[in-house]
């Protein structure tokens, strides 16, 4: 049998100076943090008990097509009714964020204002779509930073053109840059089964299309736990601190596996190690998955920063959009 080719890690005394005490830091910090995990969580937004909803079944384009709108119909009310709920409680910035998603233009699947918030946005007719995108966000991301998100699928659903639609999956508390849960796979583990059930919902409506797994930063640690047998042609991760994993057979999937990091992504920097801690956690992701030893195919992902992957115009969303639509983008 065909030895897999040896990952290549940086010992944590080669990393510069700035990273390693992050990373040590990080080590204090998770070592501490995770065993109390969930014995107290912050003050959050009040948000109505969303209605529950039928899953959305398979039908020609028209019945389909009915079926959805009814659905953003609904959302859009359980989007106004959370931000009156907001502005009640005195959180206007979250308040005037749901109002702007709750406008008349908006299709949501999903929606649950509690928790810190939970969505699934459509861009595009996801009736009639040939490629179906699900951009999975990382840290940071949530319904008061909401804006950028979206802009990003809309650039996307822009890239790809035609008969593309692109789901943007707020689907789980994403962590703060820098914090244990952003150095650990806990938020990861815990909201890959709601991204599988979702991602397997939509291949039911829709079982011609071909869907795309999309997972930036943090998000790329999610897709990877959630990628072992769903029904998709493609799992991209782009930013990504590593996926737990330390070669691409360890996702669990026949997918096509790829990976790209910008040359200005401050993650590129950081140590990719994984550390035992207590309660049966880890810190870190291991390998890098854009380094060869991984296995990954590697896309052109121009010079942008950690946040510019979708931006318009980039390199690297040009190869986003390629991949989306089952087309070859150019190679690292």
């Amino acid at each position: 049998m065909a030895r897999r080719p040896r990952s290549r890690r940086r010992p944590l005394a080669s990393v510069p100076g700035r990273f390693r005490r992050t990373v040590l830091a990080g080590l204090v910090t998770a070592s501490v943090a995770v065993p109390v995990a969930g014995a107290a969580r912050p003050a959050e937004v009040p948000a109505p008990v969303p209605a529950a909803v039928a899953p959305l079944r398979a039908g020609t384009a028209d019945v389909l097509a009915a079926r959805l709108e009814e659905r953003y119909a609904a959302e859009r009310v359980a989007l106004a009714e959370a931000g009156r709920t907001a502005e009640e409680y005195g959180a206007g910035r979250r308040a005037a964020s749901l109002r702007e998603m709750a406008g008349a233009d908006r299709r949501f699947l999903e929606f649950d204002g509690r928790d810190g918030g939970r969505s699934a946005e459509v861009v595009g007719d996801l009736a009639r779509a040939d490629r179906i995108a699900v951009l999975v966000p990382g840290a940071d991301t949530g319904l008061d930073a909401y804006g950028r998100f979206r802009a990003g699928a809309v650039a996307l659903q822009g890239a790809a053109g035609g008969r593309t639609a692109v789901v943007a999956w707020l689907g789980y508390r994403t962590p703060a840059t820098g914090s244990a849960a952003s150095l650990t796979p806990g938020r990861a583990d815990q909201a890959a089964p709601r991204l599988r059930a979702f991602v397997e919902g939509l291949a039911r409506m829709r079982p011609g299309a071909r869907i795309t797994l999309l997972g930036h930063s943090y998000g790329s640690v999610v897709c990877a736990r959630a990628a072992p047998g769903l029904p998709v042609a493609a799992v991209v991760l782009f930013g990504s601190p590593g996926t737990g994993s330390d070669h691409v057979t360890g996702l669990g999937t026949d997918a096509a596996v790829w990976a790209g990091r910008s040359d200005g992504d401050w993650i590129g920097g950081i140590p990719h190690v994984r550390v035992p801690l207590l309660a049966g956690s880890e810190l870190g992701f291991g390998t890098d998955p854009t380094d060869p030893g991984f296995g990954a195919r590697a896309f052109a992902a121009g010079d942008g920063g950690h946040s510019d992957y979708l931006a318009p115009g980039s390199v690297s969303l040009r190869s986003l959009a390629l991949i989306v639509g089952g087309e070859e983008p150019d190679r690292a």
